[in-house]
């Protein structure tokens, strides 16, 4: 078998590459002391009550966490949560969404919230759920589904 030599690797004629290193500045490992955790940033909002909107379609499911104005403090979705196509719809995905969006709000104090349920997906009643398990006190509990009254014209009436 040929060999052809290149500075950095060898290259058989079929094609095979072997790999060789190069001498250089010896790279160590970081020690346990040196080495830092990542920290994530600290809330600079401190709130007591906030207001919880869970948007459920038949495709995601929303969560959006507000204070008492209507300023958005966090979010989550089920895509955000790393759920992708079909299962973004699931009642798992809704609740593993509520979960991630209050973890990453542990350090804001909030405590109280209202809760605003608006679709008709099938992730509602699990993101409430999960949302009453994880220990906030839930104040009220509305659904914002819009209704339609008078509907869409209907065809013409046709003629034989």
């Amino acid at each position: 078998m040929v060999t052809i030599k290149y500075p950095f690797f060898k290259l058989n004629i079929m094609g095979q590459q072997k790999a060789t290193t190069i001498e250089g500045d010896k790279v160590q490992a970081p020690s346990a002391e040196t080495a830092t955790t990542s920290k994530r940033k600290k809330s600079k909002i401190k709130l007591t009550r906030g207001k919880i909107y869970v948007q459920s379609t038949y495709n995601n499911t929303i969560i959006t966490v507000t204070d008492q104005t209507g300023n958005v403090i966090g979010w989550g979705s089920a895509g955000r949560t790393g759920f992708k196509g079909s299962k973004k719809s699931t009642p798992y995905a809704a609740q593993k969404t509520m979960e991630d969006a209050l973890n990453r709000l542990k350090d804001s104090g909030l405590h109280e919230v209202d809760v605003f349920v608006k679709g008709i997906g099938t992730g509602r009643e699990s993101a409430v759920r999960a949302l009453q398990g994880s220990g906030l006190t839930i104040l009220s509990i509305q659904d914002h589904t819009p209704i339609p009254h008078g509907g869409v014209r209907p065809k013409k009436a046709r003629r034989v």
